[in-house]
């Protein structure tokens, strides 16, 4: 069912039909309407983000399971389980992100990854997480091809969603093996990282046998033999070599380690016109490789657009928001390293993953909005953070034995900034596996068989998708400005003023169910006509409020124009 926006500019407009439920005794109307529906801006400030790992969403193509004979045994969720591009794309045809009101997807690195397993203590792991690079210029065939993730993102597009590729530029994969290290003038393999200053974060190894990309250094390098003889293997090497002259010749750069790899990550958005990068391990990379890496990623979404005028999906620039381990909105603009603060919003971020809002989300609702209401409209005005309650990486989720599914949805999704959605936040996926050690209890794979059989599981999965809907129809969610209407029940308002469009929400939460008063004075006047898209009812505005009678605990209110 489509749901009504609110829109005050001019533009074609599109029908819809949508039912409303009668309640005698609280003045509601049984209509049969068609109704304009226009046009949402999407802003970056308040997308719904859905964050997958690639090898655990979705099987789409089982032919391509196994590859580089990575048969060894593995410890518990250590190795590839079969999903891949083609696994997200079937999703979006079938529309599983646009019901859960998703206009951006993140799905981890899909660059071909170490042939080898290694053992970090952690039993046998293979990079089916897709964070150890072997070649940064191929697609690993465990995830798809380069034709496949061509798909993918013309699929997205088409359905109004954006892509966000997961880009690393601080590491290659471990040594195996089958995987030899980069030369010295590439990487260093020590010290491991101590993470107390700026240069024991940053010069350094994350771990041990985790060689660490030169970033910083301007010394031009050849590249290693063992990749050029995989392209000869391959039948590109000229193809690649030419296409590096040009880039080089083009930007002046000198040819060190990192300007390769941003040439190579780029090709990407030149290729298929991906809209942002998810930038890993920010904080252990020196800050002015972010800012080539986003002036780079600019100048190709570009002349993509250029080239590609009619497949244009709005005038947003390229965006880019980064890992910055730990980082927390109370922060401001700036991680404090120790003895070094950076502004990272500086290099070319225009958002931040805010690992905070795991340790706020049982705060009262109103303590959490107004807070980050604050931040974003003061030390943050024109930037963004990127919330989420759980993550690949976590290992203190929000939540971890999902007892609060309802709560983690409305805290995810109805404070300000950005939402990412993990990978079944929205089934009750178990972050709790026996056996597994470490991160790995976060990664299971996708619980498709929960979310067709088990009742309750569907019953939440329908909650989130009508919070998601809601805040996908509505930038004021995300990126207006907040305000509390009333404290018992709990009500508050959001605005999103943009030139000429205007978006105005009520949401009311912890409501009583059966008859319930919605206090909207003083933003919505007396005769306005408000639809309720959680239960889907029509209400007027009469004496400063409006009267609901369901046994739902929360109203999402939108105006009927």
């Amino acid at each position: 069912m489509k749901k009504l926006l609110v829109v005050l500019f001019s533009i074609p407009l599109f029908i819809g039909c949508k039912k409303v439920k009668k309640d005698p005794e609280v003045a509601t109307q049984v209509v049969q309407q068609e109704t304009p529906k226009k046009e949402v801006p999407f802003v970056w400030e308040g997308a719904n983000v859905y964050f997958l790992l690639t090898d655990r969403f979705n099987n789409g193509n089982p032919n391509n399971d196994i590859n580089f004979d990575r048969i060894e045994e593995t410890g518990v969720l250590r190795g590839f389980e079969g999903g891949d591009i083609q696994g997200i794309t079937q999703k979006i045809k079938e529309g599983y992100f646009t019901d859960l009101g998703i206009n951006a997807i993140w799905f981890t690195p899909i660059v071909e990854q170490i042939h080898g397993a290694t053992d970090e203590g952690t039993g046998k792991t293979y990079g089916y997480h897709g964070y150890w690079a072997k070649d940064w210029t191929s697609i690993d065939p465990n995830f798809g091809t380069k034709k496949d993730l061509e798909e993918l993102v013309k699929t997205a597009h088409d359905n109004g969603i954006r892509i966000l590729l997961d880009v690393v530029l601080n590491h290659t994969g471990p040594v195996t093996e089958k995987d030899p290290v980069w030369p010295d003038d590439w990487v260093r393999t020590g010290p491991t990282c101590e993470f107390t200053t700026y240069d024991n974060t940053t010069a350094c190894t994350l771990v041990d046998n985790l060689p660490d990309i030169l970033t910083e250094s301007d010394e031009a390098v050849e590249l290693p033999d063992a990749l050029l003889a995989k392209w000869k293997q391959e039948g590109r090497l000229s193809k690649e070599l030419d296409e590096l002259q040009l880039f080089f010749e083009r930007t002046g750069y000198p040819r060190a380690p990192r300007y390769y790899i941003i040439k190579w990550l780029t090709d990407y958005i030149n290729d298929l016109g991906v809209d942002g990068f998810r930038v890993d391990t920010v904080k252990h990379v020196n800050e002015n490789a972010w800012s080539d890496l986003h002036k780079e990623a600019t100048y190709a979404f570009e002349m993509w657009k250029k080239k590609h005028p009619n497949q244009i999906l709005d005038d947003n620039p390229f965006y880019m928001v980064g890992e910055v381990y730990n980082y927390g909105i109370s922060g401001g603009r700036e991680f404090d390293f120790g003895d070094k603060k950076v502004d990272f919003f500086d290099y070319g971020f225009k958002s931040l993953i805010n690992f905070e809002l795991k340790t706020d989300a049982d705060k009262s609702y109103e303590t959490i909005f107004s807070k980050y209401n604050k931040l974003l409209q003061t030390k943050l005005k024109d930037k963004s953070v990127l919330n989420y309650l759980t993550s690949h990486d976590d290992g203190a989720p929000y939540d971890k034995e999902r007892k609060k599914p309802y709560r983690a949805a409305n805290v995810l999704l109805l404070t300000p900034g950005a939402s990412q959605v993990y990978y079944g936040d929205e089934t009750s996926r178990s972050l709790i596996i026996e056996g597994t050690v470490g991160d790995a209890t976060l990664r299971s794979f996708m619980n498709w068989e929960d979310l067709d059989s088990l009742p309750e599981v569907q019953k939440v999965h329908k909650h989130w998708q009508k919070l998601g809907q809601f805040r996908a129809n509505h930038p004021a969610i995300g990126a207006g400005k907040h305000k509390r209407l009333a404290k018992s029940p709990y009500v508050f308002s959001r605005t999103y003023v943009n030139g000429d469009y205007r978006d105005k929400v009520v949401v009311g939460l912890d409501l009583p169910k059966g008859k319930k008063s919605i206090w909207v004075k003083g933003f919505f006047g007396d005769g306005t006509v408000l639809y309720d898209t959680y239960s889907e009812t029509e209400v007027t505005v009469a004496n400063g409020k409006v009267l609901l009678d369901n046994d739902y605990d929360i109203a999402l209110l939108e105006l009927v124009e």
